[in-house]
């Protein structure tokens, strides 16, 4: 029996977007398929859907009608929408934390953004993956405000990260270019939307996709590219 191919994946995705999150376990759904067969080397980039956004946010379904122009019945349709997506693809878009809810807000996540661009660089693919998943939950499970350094500083902690190097990167101009580089290069590829994934660094999915779509296109890539 011959041994699992491993393709690369880029994904450009922001931490708030839930289609990132819905991709994501839809990706994983698919993987799970091809088992034996495709291993995927996942790394994540920047890009912001809000990059204009001040530090205090903004109310959610406030945020959806200015943007899109949608009313509040349709921002809620498009929500449930959403969750059955999310349930579909097995990860869970809704607040599960103690009663009340707070309010749900749409934060600025550039420092997030630093965050995850930094663990990639000293700990690796894997620790990313750790740290993305840990800022989905955040925001969406615990709707915590993702785009405050103390928040960021424990969800860090959460996954086994040292606090003071954390806050060392926060702090970082460096890692702040680097983040702006990753959102130029989103551009640079036509990527308006995500999330958006790029397989050896030349096939694009974009979108959130059903996990038969990545089975097809993550068997077709392998075929195409030399291991």
């Amino acid at each position: 029996m011959s041994e699992a191919r491993t393709l690369r994946i880029d994904i450009w995705s922001d931490v708030m977007c839930p289609w990132c999150l819905v991709g994501w376990g839809n990706l994983q759904k698919g993987l799970e398929q091809l088992e034996g067969e495709i291993e995927a080397d996942i790394r994540w980039h920047a890009f912001e859907l809000n990059p204009d956004m001040p530090r205090e946010g903004e109310e959610a379904l406030s945020h959806i009608a200015r943007k899109y122009g949608s009313t509040p019945e349709q921002s809620r349709a498009n929500q449930a929408r959403m969750r059955e997506a999310a349930q579909s693809a097995g990860v869970s878009l809704d607040y599960e934390g103690p009663e009340p809810a707070p309010e749900r807000r749409m934060w600025n996540t550039f420092d997030a953004h630093k965050l995850l661009t930094w663990v990639s660089e000293e700990f690796g693919p894997e620790k990313q993956t750790e740290l993305k998943l840990a800022l989905f939950r955040a925001h969406f499970n615990d709707r915590r405000e993702i785009g405050d350094h103390a928040v960021l500083l424990e969800v860090a902690e959460s996954i086994g990260l040292d606090r003071t190097a954390a806050q060392a990167a926060l702090d970082s101009e460096e890692l702040a270019h680097k983040v702006r580089a990753e959102e130029r290069a989103a551009w640079d590829m036509n990527i308006t939307g995500v999330p958006a994934m790029v397989v050896e660094n030349r096939f694009m999915i974009p979108g959130a996709q059903p996990p038969e779509a990545y089975v097809i296109a993550l068997r077709r890539v392998a075929e195409r590219v030399p291991a």
